[in-house]
């Protein structure tokens, strides 16, 4: 073979490179750690902080504010910002190697006149391969020598190998090629069995391959989230806008009429003397910093760093379920899945062929080789080990190596693993190699237990048989007619059938079929399910997520793994071919498609125009995927599940990257991305509880009294331990399996639900009320021993209520103990605030406007703050008797694919 195909010289090679290239990809744009930062930074509650901390550095450069006040919001953006770019970047790292590792493949290549191995990215138009068992094809070119069966489901999604033949002559060969033409082979694609010379016509970008990789440049589409926290902070900074300025006039206001005793007809007088505006300026310039300090106390900072925190959480956590994410988001996305399109083979399957079940002549079923009756075991053994072309290499003590065999000898010979090591029990003299012509194979022996050795499609073998062996290994009468509707069952099971049979008559010079045979068994071969996949499923669809499988495999088999999997409803669901998916309009299948489980033979294109329809109708979509054929779809739907196994196309195409590509793997994304959503509604009720209620108390104080009931620094200090450390604290919610049991969460569905806004509004309200109550009942001024000590026992009040809130805020149930060990984090953070706020209250002097209190004084602040958690029960338990409760069952409510 060398001297036929000596291949290029180096001075060729080189001419080759100048004129078409390498062979190496062009890697997709990635961002670097600064386009993430930057990127980061665009985020809508990014920028109403960034607003909030111009305006105090504004104010603090004409010392109308506190330089720490501004350091304090730029930490938070600091620490929010740094958080998700360090955990997108460091992910992304991880996901490089994974490429570079793919594009370490050494390719067999003949070069001046010898064969060498080289790197994939070093061929060139012009090189000539050698491709055997196993290799996967480097580069687009034409069989120039042999024949070979190739696995091309990364280019077209349909599991059954194709043949290629060598091309009549070069110059015979197409210019350009479509992936059925049976002289190309294409890049991507498995070599399955066979042995072949290929000419490289074409590498690197210019191959099919690698334009598909370059045609994904569609605009990534906003997150659920992205779309959800943008509308909140345009709502924030109204909300803080109209708060700052309601206050800043009721500061005044109380200034002018109450503390100087000021009517409409006296003020002109008073500010007409310019003796006056030096009080006044003053009283102005405190109004305009209590606003800007309320627009910052409005905003939650926290809620950045806590996404940020929550989303790299969880992040660490898939990684030990095997799920690799790239895109931090994808996580969120994949909490709010509606609808899935998912592959069926490695995915649902466990992508190889093996041997699901042995049926003797009696219609007796066995599944597993060693179980078989010793007599027929032996037999079953002895057909299929010597009746293949396949070498078997048995020089490994770990595993046996089985070179040259396609993926039914694979499956077939695996099955007999155990006895592959042994002693052949007879010498093999002569033979029938299989074709698909003659559909079947034969051996003749010497030596053995029979004389010919029978393997091919049962309707040939079936019809020479004669009898058939018993499970004592015996022969008996055999009636074809009985076996056929286990056979039947079998078939319409997807399963792939092979008839095993023995005879005494040699082969002969004819090749032909004995013409009476004695039946040994019926083996049936299916990638057969995963044993996780059903249960996968159930769960998938029980937290109403509509499941759509979308494969290349012919219709029958599609539909029968579907039921088996538990995904096609009888008499209810929709499967259809891609041709006929193709004949409805778009208004056509948004109308199917809440009914659609099944989709056959199924084209790249078919893909993306489901992930786009269903977005159409408001659906958050899915779609799983290796090959080079689903990476548009990848790139184009919500959330791309990629693969560990499939393309790197696919996996640069993807948002998460299903490293043992499980289906069970993809749910707990699913159940990830629904408890950081779960955390950040958390998170807001509380958060916009202390808002509002801080708000309330600071624009109703002047009316009773009080200039200031909180200090602009206490309000900022509030704030930061509030704001930052809660982020901290809800970061850690545990992944309950009940949210798998909730309905997902729509697009366009506020971030805020109406029990939320109950639980915000009505304990911002009650704790503004406790707190008006508390700086205006004489009885409780009473219990404190000055002044001084009354207003720090108000500020500690505000916090302690506010701290005994988020035990409130972190779950719907009464049960406020609910799960709390498991997030050990809370704990803490609770503890810490209640620490700090002691300690900073005999420290905090005149910064903080605090002084120490006794222990009497802690107790009565203690008690009296506590009284949120009953009231916000008392909440809870009116709302569950008039049937209100937030968390409905999915399997009690509609189907949300059909809303």
């Amino acid at each position: 073979m060398k001297n036929q195909f000596p291949g290029l010289t180096s001075a060729e090679v080189n001419a080759s490179r100048a004129k078409w290239g390498r062979n190496a990809l062009t890697p997709q744009e990635t961002e670097g750690f600064w386009d993430k930062l930057k990127g980061n930074f665009e985020d809508p509650t990014i920028i109403v902080l960034m607003v909030a901390l111009v305006m105090i550095t504004a104010l603090a450069l004409f010392g109308y504010a506190e330089w720490y006040e501004g350091v304090g919001i730029a930490i938070a953006v600091l620490i929010a910002v740094g958080v998700a770019t360090w955990s997108e970047y460091k992910n992304e790292g991880a996901f490089q190697q994974l490429l570079t590792d793919a594009s370490q493949i050494q390719v067999k290549v003949f070069r001046d006149g010898s064969s060498l191995e080289i790197p994939i990215d070093d061929l060139v138009v012009g090189d000539m391969v050698l491709l055997q068992p196993g290799d996967k094809v480097p580069a687009d070119g034409i069989v120039l020598a042999g024949e070979l069966t190739v696995d091309q489901a990364s280019m077209t999604g349909e599991s059954e190998p194709v043949n290629k033949s060598a091309v009549p002559s070069r110059e015979a060969a197409a210019e350009v090629a479509d992936l059925h033409d049976p002289h190309w082979v294409f890049r991507g694609s498995v070599i399955e069995d066979g042995e072949a010379v290929v000419e490289l016509a074409a590498v690197g970008d210019k191959t099919f391959y690698g334009r598909l990789a370059q045609e994904m440049s569609s605009e990534a589409r906003e997150t659920p989230l992205q779309a959800k926290l943008s509308v909140l902070a345009g709502q924030i900074g109204k909300f803080g806008l109209f708060g700052g300025i309601a206050i800043a006039f009721a500061f005044m206001g109380q200034k002018l009429f109450m503390e100087r005793g000021l009517t409409l007809a006296t003020i002109g007088p008073f500010l007409a003397d310019w003796a006056n505006w030096g009080a006044l300026v003053s009283d102005f310039v405190t109004a305009i910093i209590l606003a800007a300090v309320i627009i910052v106390v409005a905003v939650p900072e926290g809620l950045p760093m806590m996404v940020a925190i929550v989303l790299s959480i969880n992040m660490r956590k898939l990684l030990q379920d095997r799920v690799l994410v790239r895109k931090l988001l994808g996580i969120e996305a994949a909490g709010s899945l509606n609808v899935l399109f998912t592959d069926k083979t490695g995915t649902l399957t466990r992508g190889h062929l093996q041997v699901s079940t042995v049926v003797l002549g009696d219609a007796q079923q066995w599944s597993d080789f060693a179980t078989l009756p010793e007599p027929i075991r032996a037999t079953v053994g002895t057909s299929i080990r010597l009746n293949t072309m396949a070498v078997i290499d048995v020089s490994h003590p770990e595993a046996v190596n089985i070179i040259g065999a396609d993926r039914t000898e694979q499956a077939l010979l695996r099955f007999v693993e155990p006895v592959l090591r042994e002693p052949d029990p007879a010498s093999v003299v002569d033979m029938i190699a299989f074709s698909t012509a003659r559909k079947f194979s034969a051996v003749q022996l010497e030596g053995g237990p029979a004389t010919t050795l029978i393997k091919g499609a049962p309707e040939i073998i079936l019809a020479r048989c004669t009898q058939m062996l018993d499970a004592d290994g015996q022969p008996q009468p055999l009636t074809p007619a009985a076996l056929e509707p286990t056979l039947n069952a079998l078939a319409e099971r997807s399963m792939r059938l092979l008839a095993l049979a023995v005879s005494d008559a040699p082969i002969g010079e004819h090749k032909a079929l004995p013409e009476q045979m004695t039946l040994v068994a019926v083996v049936g071969l299916r990638d057969e399910l995963r044993p996780e996949s059903r249960a996968a499923v159930r769960t998938a669809r029980d937290a109403g997520v509509h499941v759509v499988m979308v494969t290349g495999d012919r219709h029958e088999t599609a539909c029968a793994i579907a039921t088996d999997v538990g995904l096609l409803d009888p008499g209810t669901g929709v499967a259809m071919t891609s041709k006929e998916i193709e004949a409805l309009s778009d208004e056509d299948l948004k109308a199917v498609l809440p009914r659609l489980q099944v989709v056959s033979r199924a084209y790249p294109h078919t893909k993306s125009r489901l992930v786009q329809a269903a977005q159409e109708i408001g659906l958050v979509g899915g779609m799983t995927g290796d090959g080079v054929n689903d990476a548009g779809a990848l790139k184009r739907s919500d959330v791309g599940f990629s693969m560990g196994s499939g393309t790197e196309v696919a996996k640069e195409a993807g948002d998460i990257v299903i490293l043992n590509d499980n289906f069970s793997s993809l749910t707990r994304a699913v159940l990830y991305g629904r408890t950081l959503f779960k955390s950040i509604r958390k998170f807001l009720i509380f958060q916009l509880t202390v808002n509002i209620s801080a708000i309330l108390v600071a624009f109703l104080g002047p009316f009773f009294g009080f200039d200031l009931p909180l200090t602009m620094v206490q309000l900022l200090w509030i704030n930061l331990i509030m704001d930052t450390l809660a982020a901290l604290a809800f970061s850690g919610e545990a992944a309950l399996d009940r949210y798998m049991r909730e309905k997902p969460i729509p697009r366009d569905t506020p971030i805020i639900s109406g029990d939320m806004w109950s639980s915000i509004l009505i304990n911002g309200f009650a704790i503004a009320a406790l707190s008006i109550v508390f700086l205006t009942f004489a009885p409780i001024r009473g219990l404190f021993s000055s002044e001084a000590a009354f207003l720090t026992g108000f500020f500690a009040f505000f916090v302690f209520i506010n701290n005994f809130n988020k035990f409130n805020a972190r779950t719907e149930n009464t049960d406020l103990f609910e799960h709390l060990t498991e997030n050990r984090l809370f704990i803490i953070v609770v503890a810490l605030i209640f620490t700090l706020q002691i300690l900073f209250t005999y420290f905090g002097g005149e910064v903080l406007r605090t002084v120490g209190l006794s222990l009497s004084e802690w107790i009565w602040v203690l008690l009296f703050s506590a009284l949120i958690i009953p009231i916000d029960l008392a909440r809870k338990r009116v709302r569950d008797k008039l049937g209100l409760h937030p968390v409905e069952p999915f399997e009690k409510a509609e189907a949300t694919t059909g809303q």
